[in-house]
C-alpha cells in the first residue's frame, strides 16, 4: 500500500514529511497543527475528513505500513508528536459524543455484561443499514458499502491484538481464544479478512489492503481509527474490550441480513461466505468478550466499568455515524438534480 492522497492542509504536510529520509527534524509539524486544532472551534476532529485522514496514516505505520515510507517513522519524534496533537481532541470528542448514552448505560441492573447487552438493544440511533441491505439496496451500494468497512475488515482483529499483552490471567486467556476464532484456528484461508478479501473479489472489487481509502468517508476513518486509539493505549485497554465486546454483541444478526441481501442482489455463496461465518461465531463471542473478558476485568478491579461501556458506546455511536453517512450519500445520489434543465426547455 501507498500513502493515499491528501484531504486537506495537515495530511497533505503529514505526507510530505513520511516520504523525506528521516533528518532528525524538531516538532515543527506537530506545533503547526496544535496551533489548527485549537482554532478550528467549527468543527469536530469526528466529522474532519483531513484530521481523521492524518490520525489514520500515523497509525498505520504500526500495521501494515506503506511501501513509500521507512518504517522508521512509525516512532519518530516529529510523528509521535503529531500524534499526540491529534488523538486528544479524538479522544475527547468521543467522550463528548459518549456521554449520554454512557450514564444511560451505567444506570441499567446487571453487571457489566448485562449492561453492555442492554446497551447494545436499546441503542436506536442511525439507521438499520443490515436491513436495508437485505431488502433495498442495489448492488452497487452494496459494493460502497463493502469498499468503506473494507478499512477496518482487511485488517480485521489485528487491533484488539494490541491489547493481549496488557492484561493478565482470565480475561487474556480468554481475548487469545476470540483471537483464535478470529484469525480462522491457524488455517490461513480462513483468518477473517482473507473471507472478507474473498468477499471483496467476488463482488467485483479489488482486495489489496488499503485499496479504497482515498474513498473513506470521515465517519469510515473514526471508527476505524478509535479502535487503533483504545488498542494502542494501555491505559484505555478497558475501552478497547468494551468495544470489542459491542462489536460482537451487534454482529451475529446483521450479519445474516447482510448475507442475505448479497444473495439477493446476486453476489452468490461466495460473497455471503464472511458474513455468513460471523452468524454463529459472534453469537459466541459476543458471549466471551462480555462476560469472560469485560467481566473479568471489572471483577478483578483492573478496569472501571465505566471505561468498558464508554468503548462500547463508541462503537454503538461510530457505527451508527457511519450507518448514517453511506445512507445520506446514496439518498443524495437518488435526488434529481434542482438546477438540472428540465427536457423539453428551451437552450
Amino acid at each position: 500500500m501507498h500513502l493515499p492522497a491528501a484531504r486537506g492542509p495537515l495530511s497533505a504536510r503529514l505526507i510530505h514529511l513520511l516520504r523525506r529520509d528521516q533528518d532528525g527534524e524538531s516538532g515543527r509539524l506537530a506545533h503547526e497543527a496544535e496551533s489548527e486544532v485549537a482554532e478550528e472551534e467549527h468543527s469536530s476532529p469526528l466529522t474532519d475528513i483531513d484530521h481523521q485522514l492524518s490520525l489514520w496514516i500515523i497509525y498505520e505505520l504500526s500495521f501494515h505500513g506503506f511501501d513509500d515510507v521507512d518504517d522508521q517513522w512509525e516512532w519518530a519524534p516529529e510523528v509521535a508528536g503529531l500524534r499526540a496533537v491529534l488523538e486528544a481532541p479524538f479522544e475527547a470528542a468521543l467522550r463528548e459524543s459518549a456521554a449520554d448514552w454512557l450514564a444511560r448505560a451505567r444506570a441499567y441492573d446487571g453487571d457489566v455484561a448485562e449492561q453492555i447487552f442492554t446497551l447494545t438493544e436499546e441503542f436506536d440511533e442511525g439507521p438499520d443499514l443490515s436491513r436495508f441491505i437485505r431488502r433495498e439496496a442495489t448492488p452497487e451500494q452494496v459494493r460502497d458499502f463493502l469498499r468503506q468497512r473494507s478499512i477496518y475488515h482487511l485488517k480485521e482483529s489485528d487491533p484488539h491484538t494490541f491489547v493481549i499483552p496488557r492484561l493478565t490471567g482470565p480475561a487474556k486467556a480468554h481475548l487469545v481464544e476470540l483471537q483464535y476464532d478470529e484469525y480462522g484456528g491457524g488455517r490461513v484461508g480462513h483468518l477473517h479478512h482473507e473471507l472478507f478479501a474473498a468477499t471483496m473479489r467476488a463482488c467485483g472489487l479489488d482486495d489489496t489492503y488499503g485499496a479504497y481509502v482515498d474513498k473513506a468517508d470521515a465517519a469510515t476513518l473514526a471508527s476505524s481509527n478509535a479502535m487503533s486509539l483504545f488498542c494502542l493505549h494501555r491505559r484505555l485497554r478497558g475501552a478497547a474490550m468494551g468495544h470489542l465486546a459491542a462489536f460482537e454483541a451487534t454482529s451475529s444478526i446483521p450479519c445474516r441480513r447482510i448475507a442475505a441481501g448479497l444473495r439477493r442482489v446476486g453476489f452468490g455463496d461466495e460473497a455471503a461466505r464472511y458474513y455468513d461465518e460471523h452468524v454463529e461465531a459472534d453469537a459466541v463471542h459476543e458471549q466471551l468478550a462480555a462476560r469472560e473478558i469485560c467481566g473479568t476485568l471489572v471483577e478483578s478491579g483492573d478496569v472501571d466499568a465505566s471505561e468498558i461501556l464508554f468503548g462500547a458506546v463508541t462503537c454503538l455511536a461510530l457505527d451508527a455515524r457511519q450507518s448514517e453517512a453511506l445512507t445520506g450519500g446514496w439518498e443524495q445520489a437518488a435526488e434529481p438534480d434542482s438546477e438540472a434543465v428540465p427536457a423539453g426547455a428551451a437552450s
